[in-house]
């Protein structure tokens, strides 16, 4: 968290999204040949002679061009050019490899073009210290364990970007201090030549001293030990397939594995399954997601749709059968002079209700947050959480660095929002689970202000003021994107 925050402090960036268009329509494909017999009388057809392509110095030209709805001898009406270009753009910034996309022609005759596509390529290596708290956000940090900093992870995160310079990415983590892990991910989004099928490789292990073995009125409750109280080993392979510029589809093979101290079972017998102190099983899960948004850091335009069915466990032997389904749809609306609107929604059930503590499903983790609720875990078999923003921009401006040897962190744009926001959600809680229903099957809300200011390499800092259905009022902050 420390390192992210000095990062942006340094570097301000902000890429400003683009007008998605009516031509987007024409770019849900890798290609859509022009018929060059067409006739248009409100303009002419011109054809696509040569793309050059400046400024990437890593990264391969085949990944550029994979995001380009127009190629080398394609025809395409002169009052539809520019429109494409702009949606191009945006798909371009949306791969994360670029600070900066510039795309041009550059008239030839007539009826021909040739394309030129400036690039300023993003810093691609991360090594960085960890510095972070273990717990889900800030604010649970901050009022539910009294701000100790000895709930901090330290040690070295790796993150190299574009290896290859074909947009492959290599995740290694060395993380000790409240929970120790070693980790490495590396995901090639293409394998093939046409740039549609790709694959993942995920290998995780985890253990800690300082556990949260129970939730008692809908909070966490930790037990610290010199000894390893869980320890948990994680391998799988993800094979994805991208058939257009905005839908994909992924199926991922994982393998868990578990196992506590009998000091846990005592505290909570059902934490990983009755009179069990290893919890070992397959999972086989399927995503879809369909992203049609401006700008991923920070859209202000588009949707997006994902769907993901998860099956843990997938024989007799497995020590888990847990089935789950969830969906979300966000949808984000430029309302003109500034002022923006965006509303998320997300549902989630799962099956049977009789499950081990550990396996519990919760509102509460990463972005299915009620606003106003930040330091509860409301768990339950299902649940349901709308979220709507109204916002408008106070500031938005780039700066360029020339002074800054490093050509990756020279365009420095920052962008401020002021705005309000409304969530409501709904938990229903697991039979005989009294212990934690004092927030579930009823409906829950928060509303509140909030300022963010959105910077360099996805960076957003959220400040907000929310007022809770509970009577509760305070102040959250948060390093990411709302949702």
């Amino acid at each position: 968290m420390l390192v992210n925050i000095l990062v942006f402090i340094s570097f301000f960036s902000f890429a400003e999204p683009v007008q998605i268009s009516e031509a987007e329509s024409l770019a849900d494909s890798v290609r859509h040949p022009a018929s060059k017999t067409a006739l248009d009388s409100a303009g002419r057809f011109v054809r696509i002679n040569r793309i050059f392509i400046i400024g990437n110095r890593i990264t391969r030209d085949p990944i550029i061009l994979r995001e380009l709805t127009l190629k080398s001898g394609d025809f395409i009406y002169s009052t539809d050019l520019q429109n494409i270009l702009e949606t191009d753009k945006k798909k371009l910034i949306n791969t994360r490899l670029f600070n900066t996309v510039e795309i041009r022609t550059l008239e030839l005759e007539t009826d021909q073009v040739d394309l030129l596509i400036d690039l300023n390529e993003r810093w691609y290596t991360f090594p960085s210290p960890i510095f972070e708290l273990s717990d889900r956000n800030f604010n649970e940090w901050w009022q539910n364990y009294n701000h100790d900093f000895r709930r901090v992870n330290y040690g070295l995160r790796l993150y190299q970007y574009n290896m290859r310079g074909r947009n492959e990415t290599l995740r290694f983590i060395a993380q000790f201090g409240f929970s120790r892990r070693f980790g490495i991910t590396y995901r090639f989004p293409y394998i093939d030549k046409k740039q549609r099928h790709g694959l993942a490789v995920d290998f995780d292990f985890i253990e800690t001293k300082n556990l949260a073995y129970r939730t008692a009125d809908h909070k966490l409750e930790f037990l610290e030990s010199e000894d390893i109280l869980r320890t948990t080993r994680v391998g799988g392979l993800t094979y994805s397939y991208r058939p257009s510029f905005y839908e994909s589809h992924f199926i991922s093979l994982f393998y868990r594995s578990t196992n506590v101290r009998d000091t846990i079972e005592l505290l909570n017998p059902n934490y990983i399954g009755k009179e069990k102190d290893t919890q070992q099983y397959a999972s086989l899960t399927y995503q879809f997601n369909s992203d049609h948004r401006d700008y991923v850091g920070y859209p202000l335009r588009g949707y997006y749709l994902t769907a993901l069915i998860t099956q843990n466990g997938l024989t007799s032997s497995d020590d888990l059968n847990k089935f789950e389904i969830s969906g979300t749809y966000a949808r984000f609306i430029d309302l003109n002079k500034g002022f923006y609107l965006s509303n998320y929604t997300v549902g989630y059930w799962s099956t049977p209700n009789d499950l081990p503590y550990m396996n519990y499903g919760a509102l509460g983790y990463q972005k299915q947050i009620i606003r106003g609720y930040e330091v509860y875990v409301i768990e339950g078999p299902e649940y349901i959480l709308n979220k709507t923003t109204f916002k408008k921009k106070i500031f938005s401006r780039a700066y360029n660095w020339r002074a800054m040897p490093i050509p990756q962190f020279r365009h420095i744009p920052l962008a401020i929002y002021l705005k309000t926001y409304a969530d409501v959600g709904y938990v229903s809680n697991y039979p005989h689970y009294k212990i934690n229903s004092r927030l579930t099957n009823k409906l829950l809300s928060g509303a509140g202000l909030g300022i963010d200011i959105v910077g360099s390499y996805d960076m957003v800092l959220r400040f907000e003021y929310t007022y809770n259905a509970e009577g509760n009022r305070g102040f959250f902050f948060n390093l990411k994107k709302e949702f």
